[in-house]
């Protein structure tokens, strides 16, 4: 178990920074159910971070910060239960190679893979899928440390409530030390990307999410253009991306050139919409077919930050056009795409898609642009449909609010009542969307 003390911490977009009395990397649940037992008797608080993909201060802590590398790898597969368990600290990176590797997979997962297992599940982390849900849903089991230092197993036949709950729990229940998925053998998926006018697709959005296993898109603000991809189960062959077409649009236009239009459009404003027009007619179509993290994921080297909000599927359209009208006449200079994906309805307490099948809108702007404008404006749309806002992502809601969005909030906050009475892992902004 490695400690330090006075260290400071931040997360990936550098918009949080905690600094811990202290920060422990256990190397077990034993070593892990310890710290929590000694940070209570000392009073502080403690709170267990991941990569630092968040964008709100969810894991922030002046008390004890619990860091994840050594508390990772895989424990178990059981391929006659069609299960992984793997240390709550491992990334998502290494869990689908070593799932690949065995000739699994998840059956779904969110378009990057540098999170831990159980920070993206905690923060509800998703994908996009016509019936297959977030990564949390693909929760079979986990292990909960508790504010006592007890340990807990938990799954649909044990502590059945407990786990209902612990699948998105925002480390406010516990932290985390394993968790169990579901996976399958591992599949192709077919990816067809290709420009779509907004227009079109809104016209069509209904038919394309329910055409294709998984749709997205992203349109690109101060224009009428979108760039789909629509992903679905193949036979095969596989035919990857080559290696150098790969490269152009993944890393050389997606984040080399990205990267410079967005430090241009920070500096002078002005020139934005005119870089949105060149970038949305830069990505032509393409199609590939590959194993599942190879299409779902890709990597994000541009740093952001990000508001992401669950609407009803129904509303999606509604408030895509609200969104885009609000742009064009206000002024506003927005050099990064909106993202849309899909989920279908789950039922976690604190899933974003809890009870209804859901639509996600997601804006983003480079990292040290002035957002609240835009994100203000933003919210207010998604708030006047029912939205509620990502747990890892910037919003201003609170307890009050979040209570109304979310049906089953009072049984969530009524089992961390149960187990963390003394908010042990509390912190401001638990108090901000929990309520105390």
């Amino acid at each position: 178990m490695r400690t330090n003390r006075n260290g400071v911490w931040r997360n990936w977009a550098g918009n949080v920074i905690a600094r811990p009395a202290r920060s422990i990397a256990p190397s077990s649940t034993a070593e892990l159910a310890e710290v929590v037992r000694q940070a209570a008797e000392e009073g502080l608080r403690v709170k267990a971070v991941g990569t630092g993909h968040s964008f709100t201060a969810a894991a922030a802590t002046d008390g004890l910060l619990i860091r994840p590398e050594r508390l990772a790898g895989i424990r178990e597969i059981d391929r006659e239960a069609g299960t992984v368990t793997v240390a709550a600290g491992t990334p998502l990176w290494q869990l689908n190679h070593t799932l690949a590797a065995h000739g699994l997979s998840l059956t779904n997962m969110g378009d990057i893979m540098e999170q831990t297992v159980a920070g993206a599940t905690a923060t509800g982390t998703h994908g996009t899928g016509r019936t297959s849900a977030s990564i949390a849903a693909q929760i079979r089991g986990l292990e909960l440390v508790t504010a006592d230092g007890s340990v807990l197993r938990c799954s649909a036949e044990e502590n059945p409530e407990i786990f209902s709950a612990a699948r998105i729990g925002l480390g406010a229940l516990g932290v985390v030390s394993a968790i169990t998925f579901a996976v399958e053998p591992e599949f192709l998926l077919t990816a067809y990307e290709e420009p779509m006018p907004f227009d079109r697709v809104m016209a069509d959005f209904d038919q394309l999410v329910a055409e294709n296993e998984h749709f997205e898109f992203y349109w690109f603000p101060h224009t009428g253009s979108c760039n789909t991809k629509r992903n679905n189960r193949t036979n095969g062959p596989a035919a990857p991306l080559g290696r150098v077409s790969g490269w152009v649009d993944d890393e050389l236009l997606s984040n080399g050139i990205f990267q410079v239009a967005c430090s241009v459009g920070r500096a002078v404003p002005a020139t934005i919409p005119g870089i949105a027009k060149i970038s949305s007619r830069a990505l032509s179509a393409r199609t590939y077919t590959d194993i599942p993290y190879k299409v779902f994921t890709s990597p994000r080297r541009v740093r952001f930050v990000e508001m992401e909000y669950a609407v009803p599927r129904e509303a999606a359209v509604t408030v895509l056009r609200e969104l885009k009208a609000t742009v064009e006449r206000s002024g506003l200079r927005v050099s990064f795409p909106v993202e849309v994906r899909t989920a279908p309805a789950d039922d976690i307490p604190l899933s974003t898609a809890s009870g209804r099948d859901t639509a996600y809108i997601a804006v983003h702007l480079y990292r040290g642009t002035p957002h609240r404008a835009y994100f203000t404006a933003t919210e207010q749309i998604m708030t006047a449909h029912g939205g509620r806002p990502h747990w890892g992502k910037l919003h201003s809601r609170d307890a009050a609010y979040l209570a109304e969005a979310y049906p089953r909030f009072g049984e969530f906050t009524a089992i961390r009542d149960r187990l963390d009475p003394e908010r042990l892992f509390g912190n401001d902004y638990l108090r901000r969307v929990l309520g105390d």
